[in-house]
């Protein structure tokens, strides 16, 4: 089994090297992998950066886009792109702890066991966040959850592991990350939260503002709606 681990970034190019580093260590004894970096139109050195990097990480793989089209198409571009069975993801910034990645490998090899697709959510019970922050993050999952119904506490989460396969049955919408479990839930994927590290950014500078979430959240949330209303998982047999 391969592990891809995927990472999308914007204009991180203080970040890279040091969470590279991590992830490698984290996964040294996992067997096989890949780190499939997406650089998301980043207007510094970040891709110099990246392409710099691979001399001294032969698992490195770097994607470009050309011009941002933000972090849900930049995800897809990586998973779509990974050799591996399973998908790891977090972001670029250094707040997900790569150190988390086997036990949310094993998680996800439990939860396997039922013969369904699976994904393991990170939770951040202790973020490492301003208090307006994680006030409006914790308001959007209690609205997310009791709307959606998918019990997990921390959609926003960006550690997240499960099977490249069930990723590519999603319906790809902008900003579908944020709904990741709903929609793994759809498609009659098991879904299961274990709580994570989070650590306080160091470097650079965060790319979103609350408010513009806030707004086009309340659009995404409606329209996943509409997706869960209109989904059918048969049981299929083969006489």
């Amino acid at each position: 089994m391969k592990l891809s681990i995927v990472v999308p970034v914007h204009n991180e190019n203080e970040n890279l090297r040091p969470l590279i580093e991590e992830i490698a260590a984290a996964v040294a004894g996992l067997g096989e992998y890949e780190i499939v970096y997406v650089d998301d139109g980043s207007r510094d050195d970040t891709l110099a950066r990246l392409v710099a990097l691979k001399s001294s990480f032969p698992a490195l793989r770097v994607l470009h886009h050309i011009r941002c089209c933000g972090q849900s198409t930049a995800l897809r571009t990586g998973v779509q792109a990974a050799t591996g069975e399973v998908i790891a993801t977090l972001d670029g910034d250094g707040q997900n702890d790569p150190a988390n990645i086997p036990a949310m490998l094993e998680a996800w090899r439990e939860l396997k066991q039922s013969g369904k697709l699976a994904l393991i959510a990170g939770y951040r019970r202790h973020r490492k966040d301003t208090g307006w922050r994680k006030f409006s993050s914790r308001f959007a999952n209690r609205i997310r959850a009791a709307l959606l119904g998918d019990e997990t506490p921390d959609t926003g989460c960006g550690l997240k592991l499960f099977d490249r396969a069930l990723f590519l049955k999603l319906p790809y919408f902008d900003h579908m990350h944020r709904f990741l479990p709903a929609l793994a839930q759809r498609a009659g994927a098991k879904v299961v939260s274990v709580e994570v590290n989070h650590r306080p950014r160091t470097l650079g500078q965060s790319k979103y503002g609350t408010w513009h979430r806030l707004w086009v959240g309340i659009w995404d949330l409606i329209g996943v709606m509409w997706l869960q209303r209109r989904a059918h998982v048969p049981d299929v047999e083969e006489i």
